[in-house]
């Protein structure tokens, strides 16, 4: 039934503040429209030379294969279309172009159809430059959502468990089984969602899935966050402030978390939101500032590399995230370049076969607040592609046993 799958294109270091969002702007990684809403890109160039950059949008099956509609059958209008929506920097020492894009546009229409899509921007050479992945519903089923401790004994105050049911009274879904997919993400990540989970049983037009390992995540914990919208004087979160060819903030040390007790941290979740104290317009008036992050760990690592991790780069690790460890200082220690803002992050650890482990540095802990969100997938008998017909959410403030 399905292709190959498609993945997405990590932007060149040029390419910075990637902020793909719904109408609302509260999603800035992989969003989640309903249908009609309009979607929104902004990113910088800070090579700044104002070069052309073009955008094609993509529709794919519910893993992410290519899916077999044309262009004309899920968008209205036309892509491969320049983005003239951009401006210079103002008064920054880092010079760079923002560039905005909405959709729909004068030349881009409405999303005729749900499903998962792609948005893929390229340069004047027809060269990919960097793709995103964003998803179209409609709100056509209910989806009931609760989270529950894990009913492990050895995991229940580390992992929390997803479950959800599905009742569709407008529309019979037939066989289930094959017809009906389902993607859990968590904090609205799709690089840890779990997927490819069938239905436990059904109850009238209702499907069930009330399952306990399989549908479960480690809780993690709250993110901590850098706020450096003042850029000359240091705060809470910057230890102190130095001026080279561009700004460095200095951050105050961050311990491991793993082992020591939950404290509630109000965070948004690994999100990001660019700002100036002083500027009228944070898009092109924001500095682009080197923040220096330095752990405290227990000892070196043997195996493994630590990185920073948030929404900030879409949950991404390479070498712009990567910690050292200083001898001297017995700390580990990276620097990244980061458009002036509020920042959400955390430390998580690669391990030598490339699985995350989110709660080596931070700990897991099943008080910690998360937001879940069930997308559910169904493709009628003989249809060409998988439509999206309800999303559920729940947060596990709410959790229960």
């Amino acid at each position: 039934m399905y292709g190959q799958t498609e993945v997405e294109i990590l932007p060149p270091n040029y390419i910075r503040s990637i902020q793909l969002s719904g109408s609302n702007g509260l999603q800035t990684g992989n969003p989640i429209l309903r249908l009609g809403e309009e979607l929104n890109l902004s990113f910088d160039d800070i090579i700044g030379d104002e070069a052309d950059y073009y955008y094609t949008i993509e529709h794919y099956n519910y893993d992410w294969s290519l899916s077999q509609l044309t262009k004309s059958e899920y968008i209205e209008g036309f892509d491969d279309i320049r983005i003239f929506n951009y401006q210079n920097s103002l008064n920054t020492l880092q010079p760079f172009s923002h560039y905005e894009l909405q959709i729909p546009n004068s030349d881009t229409g409405d999303f005729k159809v749900t499903g998962n899509y792609m948005i893929k921007i390229y340069n004047a050479e027809r060269e990919l430059v960097f793709s995103r992945k964003f998803i179209v519903y409609q709100p056509i089923a209910q989806v009931a959502v609760a989270v529950k401790r894990s009913r492990e004994l050895k995991f229940i105050d580390q992992k929390q468990v997803v479950n959800f049911s599905i009742n569709s009274p407008e529309l019979l879904l037939k066989n289930p089984e094959q017809n009906v997919n389902v993607l859990i993400l968590q904090n609205q990540n799709l690089k840890t969602a779990i997927k490819n989970i069938r239905p436990q049983y059904t109850i009238g037009n209702e499907l069930i899935y009330r399952y306990g390992q399989p549908t479960s995540f480690w809780g993690g914990n709250e993110y901590i966050q850098f706020d450096n919208k003042e850029l000359r004087a240091t705060t809470a979160d910057i230890n102190f402030v130095e001026v080279q060819k561009l700004y460095h903030h200095h951050l105050f040390p961050d311990f491991t978390r793993a082992g020591e007790p939950y404290t509630y941290n109000p965070d948004i979740n690994g999100g990001f939101l660019v700002r100036d104290f002083r500027a009228q317009n944070p898009d092109i008036e924001a500095e682009y500032v080197w923040v220096h992050f330095q752990l405290k760990n227990y000892s070196p690592l043997d195996d493994g590399e630590i990185h920073i991790y948030g929404k900030f780069n879409n949950f991404v690790l390479d070498e712009t995230t990567k910690l050292n460890f200083n001898e001297e200082s017995g700390f580990y220690e990276g620097v990244r370049l980061f458009k002036q803002g509020f920042y959400n992050y955390k430390y998580v650890l690669l391990e030598p076969d490339g699985l995350l482990n989110e709660g080596f540095i931070s700990g897991n802990f099943d008080e910690t607040e998360n937001e879940y969100q069930v997308i559910v997938y169904y493709r009628m008998p003989g249809a060409r592609y998988d439509r999206i017909i309800g999303v559920g959410t729940a947060n596990s403030v709410n959790i229960s046993n």
